[in-house]
């Protein structure tokens, strides 16, 4: 009787040694992602820091739209179009924390949490910002708070 493979799982031996491969990509590119969002942060501190100089508000929805329009252009897929959207709507409100928090002269926590969008946003796919100037808004049908 032949010895049992240790890490035998069931599944044929190329198909683990493919699947550990692609695990190993995925952990090399949310390195590299992780790399660039933190120089996109960067950038959005030292945006808060010359919005505050200039007295600029720190959300721009029209600079935003921007933002959106843009990605989704660059986009080659596989992700579509709305889940790019998702995804940077939620970088774009992190960025917004940070430029607040620089514009405020309070230091940005690593590795804190922040502020969490709530379940409305998340499920509109609206950014925070987007939802809570609605909620506030009256003629946008929110209430005024």
């Amino acid at each position: 009787m032949e010895p049992r493979d240790p890490v035998d799982d069931g599944e044929p031996r190329r198909a683990r040694v493919t699947i550990d491969e692609l695990r190993q990509r995925i952990d090399e590119l949310d390195a590299e992602l992780v790399e660039l969002l933190n120089r996109r942060a960067g950038c959005a501190l030292a945006l808060g820091h010359l919005k505050q100089a200039l007295g600029l508000e720190i959300y721009q929805p029209d600079r935003e739209r921007q933002v959106l329009a843009h990605v989704r252009r660059v986009n080659g897929g596989p992700l579509d179009d709305g889940a790019v959207t998702r995804l940077f709507e939620r970088i774009i409100d992190e960025a917004r924390r940070l430029e607040r928090e620089a514009s405020h002269g309070e230091a940005a926590s690593r590795g804190g949490a922040g502020p969490q969008p709530d379940e409305r946003t998340v499920q509109d796919g609206g950014s925070h910002e987007q939802s809570r100037h609605r909620r506030a808004d009256p003629a946008r049908g929110g209430a005024a708070r």
